[in-house]
C-alpha cells in the first residue's frame, strides 16, 4: 500500500476545488436557462389551451389564439431549410472534397466567415433590396425564407464541412482503390458518415430562423393578416414578430398573452431540435467506427 504524502494531499485538494469551480461555472450557465423557462412556464403556461394554439387573434389581438403565426413560423423554417441546406451541402461538399488549398478557396471560406458575423438587419436590408425588389418576389413567405437562408447559410456550411472531414481518409482510399469514382465515394461513403455533424448544423439553424425579427419584418412578415397564406408569394404572420408586437405595440394588453406567445416559440424550437437531436443520435448509433 502507497502511503498519501504530502504532495499527493495537495494535488487531490487543486483536483477537488478545480472539479468545484468547473461544476460552479457550469451550473451558472445553465441557471439562464432554467430561470427563463421557469418564468415562462409560469407566467405562460395559464393562457396555453386548444383555443390558443389553433385559432387567430380577435379583439385587436388582446384576445383568441396565435395559428396564423404558428403555421407561418412552421412555413418560413421549412422553405428556408429547403433552400439553405441542399446550397449549404453543396457548397461544403466541393470546399472538402474538390478545392485545391489555394488563394480563391481561402477567399471563399473568408467570406463564409465573415457572412457569419453580419448583423441580421444587414441581411434584412439584403432581403429587401435582392428578393423583395431586384427579384420581384414582393414582401412574402419565399423572400422572408431566402433572406434567412442567406443569413444561416454559413452555419450549414461549416457544420457540414468539418463533418466531412472527420471522415478517415482511409474510408476514401479503400473506394477508390476497388475502382469508385470521387462522387460515388462521396455519396455512398462520405456523406453517410458525416450525416450526424450535417444535422448539427440543421438544428442550429432551425434555432435561429425560428426566432429571427428583422430579416422578416421587412421581407415577408406582417402585424396582423385576417386570413392564411394561400401561397409561398403571399405574407405571413410570425410568432417572433407577434410577440414584439403583443408585448409593446398593443394597448391594453394581458400580461399573460405575450408570455404564452414566447413559450410556444421556445417550445417549438425544442421539440423541433429534439427531434433532430434523437435522429442524429439514431444515425450515430448505426456507425461502424
Amino acid at each position: 500500500m502507497f502511503e498519501s504524502t504530502e504532495l499527493n494531499r495537495r494535488n487531490e485538494t487543486r483536483q477537488k476545488l478545480f472539479r468545484i469551480g468547473l461544476g460552479t461555472m457550469t451550473g451558472i450557465l445553465i441557471l439562464p436557462v432554467v430561470l427563463i423557462m421557469s418564468t415562462l412556464i409560469y407566467k405562460g403556461a395559464p393562457v396555453i389551451s386548444f383555443e390558443f394554439l389553433f385559432t387567430g387573434p380577435t379583439k385587436g389581438m388582446t384576445a383568441g389564439g396565435i395559428f396564423p403565426a404558428l403555421l407561418g413560423t412552421i412555413l418560413l423554417v421549412v422553405v428556408a431549410l429547403l433552400a439553405s441546406v441542399p446550397l449549404g451541402i453543396a457548397a461544403a461538399i466541393y470546399l472538402s472534397e474538390y478545392a485545391s488549398d489555394n488563394w480563391f478557396t481561402r477567399a471563399i471560406n473568408l467570406a463564409i466567415i465573415n457572412l457569419a458575423g453580419v448583423p441580421s438587419i444587414v441581411h434584412a436590408l439584403f432581403g429587401v433590396g435582392a428578393f423583395v425588389i431586384f427579384f420581384k418576389f414582393g414582401t412574402s413567405i419565399l423572400a422572408a425564407s431566402l433572406t434567412l437562408a442567406i443569413m444561416t447559410l454559413p452555419v450549414v456550411i461549416v457544420a457540414t464541412r468539418e463533418s466531412l472531414q472527420a471522415v478517415p481518409m482511409a474510408f476514401r482510399e479503400a473506394c477508390w482503390n476497388m475502382g469508385a469514382t470521387r462522387w460515388q465515394t462521396i455519396r455512398r461513403v462520405v456523406l453517410p458518415n458525416a450525416v450526424t455533424g450535417i444535422l448539427t448544423g440543421v438544428i442550429l439553424e432551425v434555432s435561429r430562423t425560428s426566432g429571427e425579427t428583422a430579416p422578416i419584418m421587412f421581407t415577408g412578415a406582417a402585424f396582423f393578416l385576417p386570413l392564411l397564406p394561400q401561397g409561398v408569394l403571399d405574407q405571413t404572420m410570425a410568432l417572433s414578430l407577434h410577440l414584439f408586437v403583443v408585448s409593446t405595440q398593443v394597448p391594453n394588453m394581458p400580461e399573460q398573452l405575450p408570455f404564452g406567445v414566447a413559450l410556444v416559440l421556445i417550445s417549438m424550437v425544442l421539440l423541433m431540435n429534439s427531434l433532430s437531436i434523437a435522429l442524429r443520435m439514431y444515425l450515430r448509433g448505426k456507425k461502424k467506427w
